[in-house]
């Protein structure tokens, strides 16, 4: 392909497994990035302290934000973002949680090969 054939959108697919030291922590950070929220209406505002009080999952996916992570790139805009956060059961040394196994491409696509 030339370069005028080609997309200018990238997908970027990223996965991460964090473990989370300090619950209440990780609450009362999404807590204070929702109660600095000038856009959020009341009720949406609300539920989503509801949410965040709740499940730690849930306030963790309040704080990490894709449009902050492309923010300062040059030259890249995001165009959609989803993301989401679940509690889930972790064994590093297990081999159903080798990094790219089912992603369904290759390192060559990846831009790792």
């Amino acid at each position: 392909m030339s370069a005028e054939e080609t997309s200018r959108f990238v997908r970027l697919r990223v996965e991460l497994v964090v473990e989370v030291q300090d619950e209440d922590e990780v609450t009362k950070a999404a807590l204070r990035r929702l109660a600095q929220d000038p856009d959020l209406p009341e009720a949406e505002r609300s539920h989503a302290e509801g949410a965040v009080t709740e499940d730690t999952a849930e306030a963790l996916a309040y704080l990490v934000d894709p449009f902050d992570l492309l923010g300062e790139v040059p030259g890249v805009e995001l165009q959609q973002a989803s993301w989401s956060s679940e509690r889930i059961d972790y064994d590093p040394d297990s081999p159903d949680w080798e990094l790219d196994e089912d992603d369904g491409t290759d390192d060559e696509e990846d831009g790792m090969g």
